[in-house]
């Protein structure tokens, strides 16, 4: 299948400067084509910013980078209206935000003003300048990262409206010893072999955006997939569950999933498979349970206790 030689050539390519993430190219690829955004969490040094710049530039979009700090306010993100002396009137400077592929760096250390300026983006795709309103460039995604070890030095948590509006969440993992082995092999060699090429235009990327929302989901399917939202709703390790938002997104999530493995229907793998990265950060765990388990965790023991769907298969 192409799409399936395709997803390989974008690893591929990826893999020439950032080693061992071919499950994260695999969600980043599904969030883009439902037009979602993703949080990326980790340490400090393990690549967030390159990958981001890696899959802009194997997509042929336009890269922006925005580093959140608590003095950056939302005309800095957004763009401003400014007074042309010249021409003696006001024009529009739009900000960073134009672009396909928007790096929101340590989101969580801008104050929660500056950090609203990003739902209606997020969620409308587009801004609104001083009473005028722009669209935004497609395809477009944010891709925002956050220190989990500073998260109380110094940042602002993320509200649970702003949480809800990322389609997937990503904790990237330090490198195995072999991967970070290849890593240092890539930055002592030659750069030019390192040089990202495009393998996606707009036009295909619109053209699988149309395809993918093609991909069966039988009853029991849903029936499964909602089971597995509504007890993350009844867990008693959870206060917060999944919102509606968040099942239509881990729906969305199992579609993208058997696409990319050249399947038109949804199997129960699918949707275990995504459903931590969709649903992890979308439930918040009372005080004794946070102290012992993660969100990941109980997802994953969710998944365990449903039961699975005996038949799945293509709508005949």
């Amino acid at each position: 299948m192409v799409l399936i030689e395709k997803i390989t050539e974008l690893k591929r390519e990826i893999g020439k400067v950032i080693v061992g993430k071919d499950t994260e190219v695999e969600l980043m690829a599904i969030s883009l084509l439902f037009n979602g955004h993703i949080l990326l969490e980790s340490v400090p040094g393990t690549g967030k910013t390159k990958l981001a710049k890696s899959f802009a530039t194997a997509i042929g979009g336009k890269f922006s980078r925005i580093q959140f700090t608590p003095d950056v306010l939302p005309s800095d993100v957004t763009g401003i209206q400014f007074f042309n002396p010249k021409l003696q009137e006001f024009e529009l400077r739009p900000g960073p935000i134009m672009a396909n592929i928007v790096l929101a760096d340590e989101i969580n250390r801008a104050t929660p003003r500056t950090q609203s300026s990003l739902l209606e983006v997020m969620e409308e795709r587009q801004v609104t300048i001083d009473g005028e309103t722009v669209r935004l460039m497609e395809p477009f995604m944010v891709i925002a990262t956050q220190n989990p070890v500073e998260s109380q030095q110094g940042t602002f948590s993320l509200p649970v409206a702003q949480m809800d509006r990322f389609f997937i969440k990503i904790n990237v993992d330090y490198p195995m010893y072999e991967e970070e082995k290849r890593i240092m092999q890539i930055h002592r060699g030659d750069k030019k072999l390192s040089t990202i090429g495009q393998v996606f235009s707009a036009q295909e990327i619109e053209q699988l955006k149309q395809s993918i929302n093609n991909i069966y989901i039988s009853d029991e399917m849903e029936d499964y997939l909602l089971t597995v939202v509504r007890r993350t709703r009844e867990h008693n390790s959870i206060e917060l569950g999944v919102s509606p938002r968040g099942t239509l997104a881990l729906m969305r999530a199992s579609q993208g999933k058997a696409f990319l493995n050249g399947r038109t229907y949804v199997t129960p793998d699918d949707v275990k498979t995504v459903a931590p990265f969709v649903l992890g950060h979308r439930i918040f765990l009372s005080i004794e349970s946070s102290l012992t388990k993660t969100p990941e965790a109980i997802i994953e023991e969710i998944i365990r206790t449903v039961p699975v769907p005996v038949e799945v298969g293509a709508n005949e």
